[in-house]
């Protein structure tokens, strides 16, 4: 079984910044794809990055040139950069992994709650 654990969300300012992290741990084969979503309250979740296991990057329009997520494949941890924080990037965060055990599968986190106030 696939283990993911998230941090680094809190409350911030408009304008500032946090790093989210998600640590993936088990009986990995190999990590394919690393991404993250996000889910605001009444609002379905959205995608918001995505790194594949060759590092090729991807952003939702909404946080492109703001939010930056890159990999640590030695800790099978992937991160989210998010600056110039805005109230409308409040939501859940959640992390989302494509990983190969016997089989290949999807993994989700449990979240992490990241609030700009205005």
């Amino acid at each position: 079984q696939v283990q993911l654990v998230e941090s680094g969300g809190g409350l911030v300012q408009s304008g500032g910044s946090l790093r989210l992290s998600c640590a993936t741990s088990g009986s990995i084969l190999r990590i394919n794809a690393m991404a993250w979503h996000r889910q605001a309250p009444g609002k379905e979740r959205e995608f918001v990055a995505l790194i594949t296991s060759g590092g090729n990057l991807n952003y939702a329009d909404s946080v492109r040139g703001r939010f930056t997520i890159s990999r640590d494949n030695a800790k099978n941890t992937v991160y989210l950069q998010m600056n110039s924080l805005k109230p409308e990037d409040t939501a859940v965060y959640y992390c989302k992994v494509v990983a190969t055990m016997s089989t290949t599968s999807l993994y989700w986190g449990q979240g992490t709650q990241v609030t700009v106030s205005s």
